[in-house]
């Protein structure tokens, strides 16, 4: 992520959300360069300011079905250096897993509830996340994408403690953050993500991308 403040694009079709999240974020030091109410407007203002990152809701116009995911699926392939945070208060698994497996390079994804989201901070910590190519996704988004697309796989290969930490992983905890929720030492959670990245297959080679791969092998079964 380049220096200076964190420069995003805002996808919501409700004016005063879109307005609202705008304000909140610009007193956080975050510059929204664009806040957009459809699909159309959204990949214009990407292909325009080249964000950081899109905050992008699912539903929006003229269908209000799944236009935002299709958008963000979209970004991912023509701007891969954009991080995009679906915001939404849907769990759309059709798209919302092609754009998670359309990842793995450049900037990162996230997946946030809104009603599940109660601290601002936190917001923009998981939108500077992504834009830096981490995750952010909601344990709820996680658990119903994970139970959409499981299959017997090499996942089953993993013990359920090394489950537990893959998934605190998808949702871009540190190791230390782990550690912490697991009141265990950070080493103790270094082991767990080496066998993970072992059973996964995951080089050493492929450096600072292998959280990001290994979230991605979970969400798709």
């Amino acid at each position: 992520m380049p220096p200076g403040p964190l420069r995003v694009v805002i996808a919501e079709d409700s004016v005063l959300l879109r307005d609202g999240l705008a304000q909140l974020l610009g007193m956080r030091g975050v510059e929204v360069v664009a806040a957009v109410g459809d699909a159309d407007a959204l990949l214009a203002a990407v292909a325009e300011h080249r964000p950081d990152a899109a905050v992008v809701d699912v539903r929006m116009p003229p269908t209000q079905t799944d236009e935002g995911l299709r958008a963000a699926v979209e970004i991912r392939r023509t701007h891969p250096g954009t991080g995009v945070l679906i915001f939404s208060q849907y769990v759309e698994t059709a798209y919302a897993a092609q754009l998670l497996g359309g990842a793995g390079g450049g900037a990162g994804i996230g997946y946030l509830l809104k009603e599940r989201v109660v601290d601002l901070g936190e917001f923009v910590d998981a939108l500077g996340r992504v834009a830096a190519g981490g995750t952010a996704l909601d344990p709820e988004v996680v658990a119903r994408l994970f139970g959409a697309s499981r299959r017997g796989s090499v996942l089953d290969t993993l013990t359920p403690r090394e489950r537990e930490v893959l998934a605190l992983m998808a949702q871009g905890l540190t190791n230390q953050g782990i550690a912490g929720r697991f009141v265990v030492t950070e080493r103790a959670v270094e082991k767990h993500v080496a066998n993970i990245f072992s059973k996964l297959g995951l080089s050493p080679a492929e450096g600072g991308h292998r959280r990001v791969l290994a979230v991605l092998r979970y969400l798709e079964g």
